[in-house]
């Protein structure tokens, strides 16, 4: 299927942005996703990254998930001398992808990662993980 296509598919809340617009930001999302690592779901991957990328940068933002930050949630609140956190949900990710636990298109792709490219764990031979 045609990146633009597989795009709108899985995006519609950016069915009015232009062919041009979305194609920008796949072309840039492209470098970003391995061929060889994603194998047949490369063009899947690419989708839901770009479709992540255009949402946190502010597009779609009348579509079915809301904006970044209707999606983000209240994670501290401050009256007076009184001051309550909550957790943000990304600490449980590693830090280089928690921004991807901000949208649903990035766990999207998290997800697709996890079931396509396994975790690799070594021992050495002190038993330590490598």
């Amino acid at each position: 299927m045609e990146l633009l296509t597989l795009l709108r598919t899985i995006a519609p809340e950016f069915e009015e942005l232009e062919d041009t617009t979305l194609q920008t930001w796949l072309d840039l999302t492209q470098p970003l996703v391995s061929k060889s690592a994603f194998g047949t779901a490369y063009e899947q991957a690419v989708a839901y990254l770009a479709a992540h990328r255009m949402k946190m940068a502010g597009l779609g933002e009348s579509g079915a998930f809301g904006s970044a930050i209707d999606r983000a949630g209240v994670t501290s609140y401050t009256e007076g001398s009184t001051s309550v956190s909550f957790g943000s949900g990304a600490s449980s990710a590693a830090a280089a992808d928690s921004s991807l636990t901000q949208t649903p298109y990035g766990l999207e792709y998290l997800r697709l990662r996890q079931a396509i490219i396994p975790i690799m764990v070594r021992r050495d031979s002190d038993g330590g993980l490598g």
